[in-house]
């Protein structure tokens, strides 16, 4: 089984890292390329082409200055580590063992803008690259062109390497869109979690954000290898339901009152 992951916007590169395992990222070379791009933007230019603030402009202008095709653990964190979202807050690894950290590594994988996919213990540096950013390039206007067939052709090497029978999407729909499912060698799993609210059951973005992670934290503590043993998923509450559930996408749903 192999489960992917959107980043998170947030970063932690204060707290030390739990564990001195680390890896180095799979497409180094066509980050850099993706870097070469972005230091021809000023900060008033990437703050309109990623409608953030002004500091936070400045901040990516200066992260884009300093990234190096050198990866140490100075200007670098393992990528599970340095995410600090609401997904990450579910699965908090932190608090995982080595050996849930070494399952995590072998059987996530994290889809990112600047990296393509990130094994969880690949050293990162400090970025943001949403994407689902319109940054023109030589492939085409967006990074969906830029990446391409490559995140699915690594997913698949992934795939084989785990004799996986089963991608378990719980990644953002802006994030799997770079994937491309016709292409991968096994059917996509795309859990849905659903919270009661308002007199109906919904999907509520932060929680459900958090339930992904707390999922992936799930499959980790439990080392599950087949994906239907994802169907006894329990976390905060959630329960599987079938009778709302297809083939390929998975209903969970709790009851929180008003």
């Amino acid at each position: 089984m192999l489960i992917v992951l959107s980043p998170a916007k947030s970063l932690d590169y204060e707290t030390p890292s739990v564990t001195d395992t680390c890896t180095l990222p799979q497409f180094i070379p066509e980050a850099a390329r993706l870097i070469e791009r972005l230091r021809e933007l000023s900060p008033a230019q990437i703050g309109s082409l990623m409608s953030i603030s002004d500091p936070l402009a400045l901040l990516n202008y200066e992260r884009y200055a300093a990234w190096s095709k050198k990866f140490t653990r100075k200007n670098a964190k393992q990528a599970v580590l340095a995410f600090n979202g609401d997904v990450y807050d579910g699965l908090n690894a932190v608090t995982l063992a080595q050996p849930e950290l070494d399952y995590v590594h072998q059987h996530i994988r994290i889809l990112s803008g600047l990296y393509g996919v990130l094994r969880p213990l690949d050293l990162m540096q400090a970025y943001r690259l949403e994407m689902g950013t319109r940054l023109a390039t030589s492939a085409g206007k967006d990074l969906y062109a830029y990446w391409g067939e490559r995140i699915t052709a690594c997913l698949n090497v992934a795939l084989s390497e785990n004799r996986s029978r089963a991608l378990v999407n719980l990644a953002s729909e802006e994030y799997f869109k770079s994937v491309k499912p016709k292409l991968l060698d096994v059917p996509v799993i795309t859990p849905v979690f659903e919270d009661w609210k308002g007199g109906k059951y919904k999907i509520i973005s932060f929680y459900a954000k958090r339930a992904r992670g707390l999922m992936a934290r799930y499959a980790a503590q439990n080392r599950i290898l087949d994906p239907d043993a994802l169907r006894a998923f329990d976390s905060d509450g959630y329960r599987f339901e079938p009778d709302c559930s297809s083939e390929h996408t998975w209903v969970f749903r709790r009851r929180v009152e008003d």
